[in-house]
């Protein structure tokens, strides 16, 4: 089944990163003149500056990326396999990260001190990332801690968080955690306290609280950073204390779009990701992580049907890859990720062309001390059994 391209709206070329909104975006200009989209050499500049740098550079590309950039990456995956693998290759003085901003301070913190993280666009950010601010965090941690409910709970932080968010866990005793290791990493929280604050995704944390774990919704509280309402009391009969936050494309998919691709497409497997509303999850048939989406369809059978709910770049992917299968997107509209869709053509060859020059450009970096606890929160985090890569 071909795959069907969505309208080019207006809004959907912003969505791609063709045009900026200054209203709401931060960023968006970078200094120097890039060359422009229609240029018919971008790709064979892209391949000469690639081949001249060799063995010192070493190109991350998140799966979410449009085609034209992971064409040119040394390795694909989710955010901490990449940074994992950027470590893996200390050889490679410039890792230039095709993601978003919190992903490259992942690879800032994980790899060596000679290594230069670099993102293409600073502009290319995580709306989820960006719902806790530190200051936030701080502010939830102590009305947590005046309820004298600091020493039983346990913070547990998504990956797709700042630095300064991992450090805050780290100090705190607690844990990182991917899409895929949530459970084993909940678990372990609840070894050692009576209570999770799990942030910034509230949906991962009640769709892996409740469906894996076996706790009810109330045993879950919302806190919400701009309208922190909680009583002490609600704090306390919390086993989970959830961050208001959520994901700007796995949070759009609805029941309305199960019911709606199951209508349109007889016999479809739908299959979605853990940062989708607890209530698409529930209607779905399979759920995980983008490495299972991926692996799952990889794996089933020629003519097999799956309607998807995470981003459009990798639906559009899938499909593609495999012409035996039906894959269709989850919803009817657009659904990319507007600051992962930042990292174009242009941008890479702005980037690779400046290291060329000698220019290291949008370094990304992360002071000593945020660093050092993120980085505990991350040890904690693989030093539990069974905990992989993979996001």
């Amino acid at each position: 089944m071909a795959f069907t391209e969505p309208v080019a709206t207006p809004l959907a070329l912003l969505l791609l990163g063709h045009g900026a909104d200054p209203d709401s975006e931060r960023g968006v200009e970078c200094p120097g003149d890039l060359p422009p989209v229609s240029d018919p050499d971008l790709v064979t500049r892209a391949a000469a500056a690639k081949a001249a740098l060799g063995d010192r550079l070493y190109i991350l590309g998140h799966h979410y990326q449009r085609d034209e950039v992971i064409q040119f990456a040394d390795v694909t995956g989710d955010s901490f396999k990449l940074s994992q693998q950027a470590a893996a290759h200390p050889e490679a003085e410039f890792i230039v990260f095709c993601g978003v901003h919190f992903m490259a301070e992942s690879a800032d913190i994980l790899t060596a001190a000679n290594q230069q993280v670099i993102l293409p666009d600073l502009a290319a950010g995580c709306s989820m990332a960006d719902m806790a601010a530190i200051h936030q965090v701080d502010a939830a941690w102590q009305a947590i801690s005046a309820a004298g409910l600091a020493d039983s709970t346990i913070p547990i932080t998504y990956m797709n968080s700042a630095a300064d968010i991992k450090a805050f866990t780290g100090r705190n005793h607690g844990a990182i955690c991917t899409s895929s290791n949530a459970k084993r990493s909940l678990e372990w929280a609840f070894e050692h306290g009576e209570r999770v604050f799990f942030l910034p995704d509230q949906h991962l944390g009640r769709n892996t609280a409740v469906r894996d774990l076996g706790l009810s919704l109330d045993d879950c509280v919302v806190w919400d950073p701009h309208h922190p309402t909680l009583t002490p009391e609600q704090l306390r009969d919390a086993k989970v204390i959830l961050w208001r936050g959520h994901c700007s494309v796995h949070g759009r998919f609805t029941e309305s779009s199960v019911k709606d691709v199951r209508a349109r497409v007889p016999g479809v497997t739908v299959i979605v990701h853990p940062e989708c509303r607890y209530e698409v999850v529930e209607m779905a048939d399979l759920v995980g992580s983008t490495e299972f989406i991926i692996t799952a369809i990889e794996e089933a059978p020629p003519g097999s049907s799956f309607a998807v709910g995470t981003e459009l770049n990798l639906v559009r992917r899938l499909a593609l890859r495999h012409p035996d299968k039906t894959v269709v997107f989850l919803d009817r509209d657009v659904c990319f990720c507007s600051t992962m869709n930042r990292i174009d053509l242009p941008h890479l060859v702005w980037t690779l062309e400046n290291l060329l020059q000698g220019r290291v450009v949008n370094q990304i970096t992360v002071e000593d001390e945020s660093a050092k606890w993120a980085r505990v929160a991350l040890d904690r985090m693989l030093a539990l059994p069974g905990v992989g890569a993979k996001d």
